[in-house]
This record gives C-alpha cells, structure tokens and sequence, in this order.
C-alpha cells in the first residue's frame, strides 16, 4: 500500500474531477454526479439570488459554500448511508405516479422498505430532510449549522438536476457508453461554463418544497434520452483519436474526451447542460430562502461575523484523508 501522504498528493481533487475514465471520490463505483467545479459553482452563484437581507450574511461565507459544496461527496466512502442521498433510479420503479412512488419517506418506506429504497437512491426525499434541517438552524440561528447544512442541500439539489442521477444506467455501462457521466456533468462545465447564461432572477418562496424536489428529478429524467442518443450518434461520426484527447493535469497524463467532440456535443444537446446548472442554481436559492422565511425570517445582519472555530476548519481538512484512508483502506505510516 502506498503511504496515506503520497496517496493525497496523487489523487487530489482536481485529479479525480479531470479524468472521464477513473471513478471520481463523490461517485457511484464509475463516476456519477457533477464534478467539483459545477458544484461549487453552482453553490457561489446561488448565493447571488437571495434578497437583502439574507445576502450579506451568505456573501461573506460564499467561499465556505463553495468550498464545501463538494463536503457531502467527500463523505460518501467516510459515512454509512451517504452514498444513496445523491441519486435516484427511477427506472428501477415499474410506476412513479404517486401511488407507485410515495412522496413522503414514511410512506414509501411502508411500501418498499429502507433497504430497497437505498438501493436505488433517495435524493428527492433526502432534499426534504435537510430542508427541514436548515430551517430548525435559521429558527435557533445558529451560523455553523446554517452553513454547512446550507453547503449540503446546495450539493443534493445540484445531484437531483443530474439526468445520469436519475437511472441505473448512471454512467452508460449498460449501453457501451461507459464515462458518458465524467462528459456530461465535468468535462463540458470546465470547458465551456464560461459562456453559460447563469441569470436566474431573484429567489422565489416554495410554497411546496416537496414538489419541486420531485418536479427536479423528473425534469432531469425527462433529458436522459437526449443524452445517451446524442452520444451515441456523435460517437459514429468520430475516430477513437478524434473523440479522445490526453492531457496533463498534476503531473498526470489523463485520457479525456477531445474538446471537439465535446464542443459538438454541447452544441447537440442544445445547451442542456447550462440549463441544468441554471435550474440548480435557482433552486439553490429558493430552497435557502424557503427555510429561512419558514424560520420566521431572522436577523442574519448580526451572524454576519461568524466565524468558525480553529477545529472545525482542522476538521473540514483533515475530511478528504478520513475518505482517501476507507476508499483505499490504507493505514497511516508509522514514524
């Protein structure tokens, strides 16, 4: 086994993040959600559609949001039960209208049962959870609290706005597609996010929280065809050396999809990507918004200045060694 320290230079986040073709630390076993630039992009302009009185105390820990907008994927080899929050199968269900597919947790945990529930993901109803969470945080006022379930819930709406977060086909190994999620969710934000529209307008009050994590992944299932298709047409038209590229990233030479192919790709899903980030990124904001008003609306002004403590920041970076060491089960070297 290599010594922990070394591993942590080798696999850093921008190594997992770049490659199309190695699991990513926040993924299912080949690769499943948004890469770390989407998602801490996408939790700093969320930021960017609260009101007044809510902006001054987000903008002044906008870098923690960020930064800890990939937390809950550092925790998912660290964390027993984590990995399913982030998708949802839906094509494992034969029916999900509301009577095949309850909306409430307790209900469909009657229905199905937690085990098979896990199996295949629980995203819509874990956005709920921490919705609610959030909320008993902003009524208590509690800034650490605030923040970090603020972070989480960035991150789990971010996944559920994921067409691949929403199939058991999650990342085309089931339609010789394999690496297609690394293509869709980094590979096109990191070349071309740039030139995405990210105006949302402001944060809107959700009368139904619960419907619009529902109306999320059904939105996103709705896009999966197009993404497979799409793929897989423009695959017929490319040498494998046209299609793939190889770049040097940390001092590693990865196998990526070519920019060509990947800009084509874009441009026949007709920017379906930006659209995606888009909505996650408003509904970022409604759902940090929501909690607060159903918090009864408190003074954050006077949390401004929270600061959180030297363990807690020791903590947050110590977070990718406790992963690295369970994902890899290596020990640490001894003196």
């Amino acid at each position: 086994m290599y010594p922990l320290f070394i591993l942590m230079q080798i696999l850093t986040p921008d190594f997992f993040q770049t490659s199309a073709f190695l699991p990513a630390p926040h993924a299912r076993p080949d690769g499943t959600v948004w890469g770390f630039h989407a998602h801490r992009k996408i939790n700093r302009l969320a930021v960017f559609t609260l009101p007044p009185e809510m902006i001054g105390f987000y903008k002044a820990h906008i870098e923690f949001l960020s930064r800890n907008a990939v937390t809950p994927d550092k925790r998912r080899y660290a964390v027993e039960g984590e990995a399913p929050r982030h998708f949802i199968d839906l094509d494992a269900y034969p029916d999900t209208t509301c009577a095949g597919l309850p909306r409430h947790w307790p209900d469909a945990v009657a229905r199905f049962g937690e085990d098979s529930l896990a199996l295949h993901g629980i995203v819509p109803w874990h956005i709920q959870l921490v919705k609610f969470q959030l909320t008993e945080a902003f009524r208590v006022q509690d800034p650490d609290r605030i923040l970090k379930l603020s972070a989480d819930l960035g991150h789990y709406i971010a996944d559920a706005n994921v067409p691949l977060h929403t199939t058991r086909n999650y990342n085309g190994q089931l339609t010789g597609q394999q690496g297609i999620h690394g293509l869709w969710e980094s590979r096109l934000p990191e070349l071309l996010d740039e030139e995405y529209d990210f105006f949302t307008g402001p944060a809107d009050y959700l009368a139904s929280p619960q419907k619009t994590a529902w109306k999320a992944v059904f939105n996103a299932h709705a896009a999966l065809d197009s993404v497979l298709r799409i793929e897989k047409e423009l695959t017929l038209q490319y040498r494998e050396t046209e299609k793939y590229s190889f770049e040097e990233r940390n001092g590693q030479t990865i196998k990526v999809y070519s920019e060509a192919f990947s800009r084509r790709y874009h441009q026949q899903l007709a920017g379906q990507v930006e659209r995606r980030m888009r909505a996650a990124v408003k509904m970022v904001g409604d759902f940090w918004y929501t909690a607060w008003v159903d918090a009864g609306q408190p003074d954050l002004n006077r949390l401004t200045d929270f600061r959180s403590s030297g363990e807690d920041r020791k903590k947050e970076e110590s977070e990718p060694s406790g992963w690295l060491r369970r994902l890899f089960q290596v020990r640490e070297e001894s003196n």
